[in-house]
């Protein structure tokens, strides 16, 4: 149901507060560029740190602008399974067209108490779910065995799958056959994830770079093996670039270096050190992503 790349896009602000006439522009910027869906309210959009206003105005902004044009996954994941079925319903009601669910942090449940978590969410709304395992974020990992339970489901059609193991991944993908779509959470692996089966990518290098993030996945999908290969390798230094420090601060300085939006973000998140920085706008002028002076 979902594939090709999706950016997890940002959520910019500016004095603290959302920007959304940047966040409209970010939204153009991608869809201009070749992007297949958008993420508002991920873990790159900060939504740890959105109060609940925000993130309804978030996926509202996103929604309106997207206007149909590629499908929106609202990030709607909590460590209460209560608020997270509440949230999505009203993602749902603000129009999204799915919902991206973070497995419960902090918590650390059992892999019978994700089950029930995804499965209780699943049976309460009517919309097309995405589950997200991200266990160096969250101290929990949703194993391959348990992720074939809720495959079943007609609600839960996909997963973002953010370990950044291939192993694990391509355990999913024989466990679940064509049940549930796999979409790689890491761009350093999007090639040889889609080589092992994945429909593509939930990015977070397509904020700053998506017509070539869309490139290569539509590349691979085109059988193109060797375009897609190409670009795979073309943009490992970037993506590397993207984690010198903890996401979203790179991508957010990135933008911010190219123009785009504010580089602010919200504490505990602080702007990445002058070195990282330095390092950062080296690899962005390589690139041709900015010029020769920050």
């Amino acid at each position: 149901m979902f594939k090709g790349s999706i950016v997890a896009i940002v959520t910019p602000f500016r004095n603290q507060a959302l920007d959304e006439e940047k966040l409209r522009e970010l939204v153009e910027f991608q869809i201009l560029n070749g992007t297949d869906g958008i993420v508002p309210c991920g873990t790159t959009g900060e939504a740890s740190t959105l109060d609940y206003d925000e993130h309804n105005r978030v996926i509202e902004i996103v929604v309106q602008q997207v206007a149909k044009r590629v499908p929106v996954i609202a990030g709607t994941g909590s460590n209460s399974t209560k608020e997270a079925i509440e949230i999505t319903e009203h993602a749902k009601r603000l129009g999204a067209d799915g919902a991206l669910l973070v497995t419960p942090y902090y918590n650390k449940p059992t892999q019978e108490g994700l089950y029930r978590h995804f499965k209780a969410i699943a049976d309460a709304v009517q919309l097309p779910q995405v589950l997200y395992n991200v266990p160096g974020r969250t101290a929990v990992n949703l194993l391959p065995e348990t992720v074939a339970r809720l495959a079943g489901h007609s609600n839960i059609v996909a997963i973002k799958e953010a370990t950044g193991s291939l192993l694990q991944g391509s355990e999913v993908l024989a466990l679940c056959g064509d049940k549930i779509d796999v979409l790689s959470g890491d761009d350093f692996i999007t090639f040889p994830m889609m080589a092992c089966g994945a429909k593509g990518v939930i990015s977070v290098t397509a904020n700053i770079m998506p017509k070539e993030i869309a490139a290569l996945v539509d590349a691979f999908l085109a059988g193109n093996m060797e375009e897609a290969r190409r670009l795979h390798l073309m943009l490992l230094k970037i993506n590397n670039a993207m984690f010198i420090e903890t996401n979203p601060a790179p991508v957010k300085t990135a933008l911010g270096l190219m123009g785009k939006c504010s580089d602010e973000l919200r504490l505990p998140l602080t702007p990445m050190s002058e070195v990282n920085r330095g390092t950062l706008a080296g690899v962005m002028k390589e690139y041709g992503l900015i010029g020769g002076a920050e």
